[in-house]
């Protein structure tokens, strides 16, 4: 991917495109994708970079939502089951079996947990990753060397999905482009085009060179995730809101505090959610709260309560309590929640599933679901974007269609593993020289993304094309003079550009470090 190339094949079109998608997150890349597989012409634009907001800030995790089966919604575990082993075969290098385990501390819950696994099993048929099992309080311990063992009975294990959020997000704008889409981050949606009060396109400004141009389009599709409302009262001012910002957080600690092979999983805390410490890249990410926010960033910050819940909880169940000074990174991020006619007091019982709207005028909004569910939520609004845009309609490809970077090859380096068949080619640019002994960054990794993953800055390399501000957030801060020098050289930038980045990423990356803290009682108490 190129951003110049990308940019200059969008203004210099003379004809509207079929698809014009409103931000670059797992939906609306997903729905590239789609829509550039049946053969449409798509143009996708996102105001920041590539899953800039939610899409890089999840748990990891590819699954059916264990919870979603107590709250009886089985036909979403099911869609969510079906999709995660669709995933898992069509990119192989970034979505991995994993398996989790219930601890259990009370004598019923093994018989509880075990039937409901089974069940879940079950559902998942032919695509099950692998059977769920008990587990006797020996067999708990050897999977989980660092668990509580007071009150320790036992324990069920079962299998889900791990993966790489932003890099599959990456390989997703790298899939569309392939398939003739034109993708541009950095590029703002500031209003809609309209023929006879229908939409016919979109008004955007290339946030780099400050330029206004237009992009006519047959149909838009509003994928902005939190934003969507306020695309919506563009198109309507009149419109209500439908979407409940939740913000779900977690903090990464070292490998230590959870050896070995296994996740836990603590299917109901004190707020009703669903918490997991998870091993991912050499760490261990814990979380995750369920917060109702009613303000929406690009930039989320952890509030004190929730650290203090996902800080305690890790201790409750943990031989080693996490102290502050042994986070790496906490980071957050905002949920589209669709609200309910009721009350959305509780976010976490508000519905994971997607919605598709279409206005009046033509616009396609689609918000909620799930990074499990991404490819059935772009057919599904694919088919409906068909209609409006007058276009032939043409059969999903996307349930076999192979994510750029596919391979069964298996890369030695862990490192280059979640570039797939594109790791030879980083190699060749540079794959031993680390740019931080903390990290396992290297020059190649930077001058790949820079030539053919459209980063255009170090938060872009850091944050979402390598994860080194979610592992380490101190390292990275560290290591950005490094990035910036690189990036340099290949945009031709000098010695005040570096300046410039180095202070924007080191002040933005100080908000995933730990907040100070004061000891109260005993207990941490933030400040």
């Amino acid at each position: 991917m190129n951003r110049d190339d990308a940019m200059k094949a969008i203004r210099s079109r003379t004809e509207p495109v079929d698809f014009c998608i409103i931000g670059g997150g797992a939906t609306g890349l997903g729905t590239a994708v789609d829509a550039a597989a049946r053969g449409h012409s798509v143009v996708l634009v996102e105001q920041a970079d590539f899953a800039k907001g939610t899409s890089s800030r999840s748990t990891k995790l590819v699954h059916g939502g264990v919870r979603y089966l107590q709250q009886g919604n089985v036909s979403l575990v099911l869609e969510a089951l079906r999709e995660r082993g669709r995933m898992s075969k069509n990119a192989p290098h970034l979505v991995s079996d994993l398996s989790f385990v219930i601890p259990n501390y009370k004598w019923w819950e093994g018989p509880f947990y075990g039937i409901g696994m089974k069940v879940y099993d079950q559902l998942a048929g032919k695509l099950g990753l692998g059977a769920s099992r008990w587990l006797s309080q020996e067999e708990t311990v050897e999977r989980l060397p660092t668990i509580e063992t007071e009150h320790l009975v036992g324990g069920v294990i079962y299998h889900d999905g791990q993966f790489d959020d932003s890099r599959l997000a990456v390989h997703l704008a790298m899939t569309a482009e392939e398939l003739g889409a034109e993708l541009v981050n950095y590029t703002r949606c500031t209003g809609l085009l309209k023929n006879d009060g229908a939409v016919s396109g979109v008004a955007v400004v290339d946030e780099e060179s400050g330029e206004s141009f237009e992009i006519p389009a047959r149909c838009v599709i509003n994928a902005t995730g939190i934003f969507v409302d306020e695309l919506r009262r563009q198109d309507d001012a009149e419109v209500k809101d439908i979407i409940a910002v939740s913000q779900g957080i977690h903090i990464v600690l070292p490998r230590e505090f959870l050896p070995g092979d296994s996740a836990v999983m603590i299917p109901k805390t004190a707020d009703g959610r669903v918490l997991f410490a998870v091993p991912w890249h050499d760490c261990v990410v814990v979380g995750t709260t369920d917060t109702p926010l009613d303000e929406k960033s690009l930039e989320p910050r952890a509030l004190p309560e929730e650290l203090e819940f996902v800080m305690t909880h890790a201790a409750q169940y943990l031989t080693k309590d996490p102290m502050p000074e042994d986070v790496l990174s906490v980071y957050a991020g905002l949920r589209p929640l669709v609200r309910p006619s009721g009350d959305a007091g509780n976010t976490a019982e508000i519905s994971r599933d997607h919605t598709i709207l279409v206005s009046p005028s033509g616009l396609v909004t689609v918000t909620g679901g799930k990074w499990t569910t991404y490819r059935k939520m772009a057919e599904d609004v694919i088919d409906h974007a068909e209609m409006i845009a007058g276009v032939d309609a043409r059969e999903c490809e996307t349930v076999r269609l192979q994510i750029h970077g596919w391979t069964r090859q298996e890369v030695p380096e862990p490192h280059l593993r979640v570039y797939g068949s594109d790791a030879d080619d980083i190699r060749a640019l540079g794959a031993d020289s680390r740019l931080h002994p903390e990290l396992t960054l290297t020059e190649g990794e930077v001058r790949w993304h820079a030539r053919h993953e459209m980063a255009r800055t170090i938060e872009d390399v850091l944050a979402r094309r390598t994860r080194c501000l979610l592992l380490n957030a101190a390292a990275s801060i560290e290591a950005a003079p490094a990035v910036a020098k690189i990036l340099a050289e290949e945009f031709d930038q000098d010695e005040a550009w570096q300046t410039a980045q180095v202070q924007a990423y080191g002040k933005l990356a100080q908000g995933y470090c730990f907040p100070k803290f004061k000891r109260h009682n005993h207990h941490q108490r933030l400040i």
